[in-house]
């Protein structure tokens, strides 16, 4: 084995170690942040981040056959669909949360039931696509034309349901938003903006909104792994060249703006001083994934750049953010941002900064079936 793949062996070994404890500590809560205590807290089933704790149970089961996990895991789908059933909010992300449960759950064990909760899931996001916009409607409130650049991950599901069920009505919606995503989220510097506005009976772009970026114009880092991620991903359902494009342009940009660790500050453009600016170990790890997947589209040489930087990436992570120095601390990564503009879990943890380290882990240690 060579140095590389013994290297990220060790970190996945130390990270396993750590979700042992984490199995322990969390059982069967909904977490999403974790703060000063070390402790995450238990949001409710409908929550946006719902799916990334059992997706990573999922993956470690995948990984080692440990039942256990398994076990864990199983009972996520039948919960998010219970959820279905009675008041909630289940909006644009019921891709993060059905594809980390139903969905890996029916293609590692072919249970019927979850076919059945991912294609409901699906058909729920389908029903929020805007025809005269060509986009997917986010949230639930009454900002009827907003779409965000999160949506780009959650595709995943459309284009997993189209295959699975064989109507093509969800890719015909899938790239529709992914046409949209490159037209109007994307700029040409390769930054991407969270929010677009549009108007939703004519379909009218109206213009950015800042939303969890420092502003309309600024470059939030998540929303560009976000991008990043979602449009390679669009490009390995597709085969469209334009969208593996659009991955690398993004992903250029996030690269050519990381500070000296190679772990992102929470906005590229959040102030003239980056220095004192808090950053956001989750997007580096969501960012490092997806720049995994985009290099397994290019040929070796033009990947190669992208694979080393996520390597790098994983790395920094892996010695400067983790908790291996605090065993008791029930998160794998600290200093993620999730929301900086309202003052909300800013310095924390969070959980799919978590989801997505183990992924890349689990991806440079030669796992080869997908989530997203």
């Amino acid at each position: 084995m060579n140095k590389p793949a013994f290297e990220f062996a060790e970190m996945l070994g130390r990270t396993i170690k750590k979700a042992e404890f984490m199995l322990e500590q969390i059982g069967d809560k909904s977490p999403h942040a974790a703060k000063a205590d070390g402790r995450y807290d238990d949001m409710r089933l409908d929550w946006w981040t719902t799916g990334f704790w059992p997706g990573m149970l999922w993956i470690l089961y995948d990984l080692t056959g440990k039942e256990a996990y398994k076990q864990a895991a199983w009972s996520w789908d039948e919960r998010l669909e219970r959820m279905m059933l009675q008041e909630n909010n289940f909006h644009h992300d019921v891709g993060f949360q059905f594809l980390p449960t139903a969905v890996i759950k029916y293609k590692l064990t072919g249970d019927p039931d979850a076919l059945r909760r991912g294609l409901f899931a699906a058909n729920l996001l389908a029903g929020r696509y805007n025809l005269a916009g060509r986009f997917l409607r986010a949230w639930n409130q009454d900002k009827l034309g907003w779409s965000i650049i999160d949506s780009s991950m959650n595709l995943s599901l459309l284009f997993w349901a189209a295959e699975a069920s064989g109507d093509p009505r969800f890719m015909h919606i899938a790239r529709a938003h992914a046409d949209t995503v490159v037209e109007r989220f994307i700029r040409k510097d390769g930054s991407v903006c969270h929010i677009v506005n549009f108007d939703p009976v004519t379909g009218e772009c109206l213009g950015a909104i800042g939303g969890q970026g420092a502003s309309p114009d600024s470059a939030w880092s998540r929303g560009a792994a976000w991008a990043l991620y979602g449009m390679a991903n669009a490009c390995t359902y597709t085969g469209d060249k334009k969208y593996l494009r659009a991955s690398r342009q993004v992903a250029d940009f996030f690269l050519a703006h990381l500070p000296a660790d190679a772990v992102p500050h929470w906005d590229f453009r959040a102030s003239e001083n980056l220095q004192h600016e808090p950053r956001d170990s989750s997007a580096g790890a969501c960012a490092a994934s997806g720049l995994l997947e985009l290099a397994s589209l290019l040929p070796e040489q033009e990947g190669r750049v992208y694979r080393l930087a996520a390597k790098r990436m994983i790395r920094s992570l892996d010695q400067s953010y983790a908790t291996w120095h605090l065993p008791e601390h029930e998160a794998i990564l600290l200093h993620a941002t999730g929301h900086k503009p309202a003052g909300q879990n800013v310095d924390v943890s969070l959980i799919y900064g978590d989801y997505f380290f183990l992924e890349a882990l689990a991806k440079l240690n030669g796992w080869e079936r997908r989530i997203f």
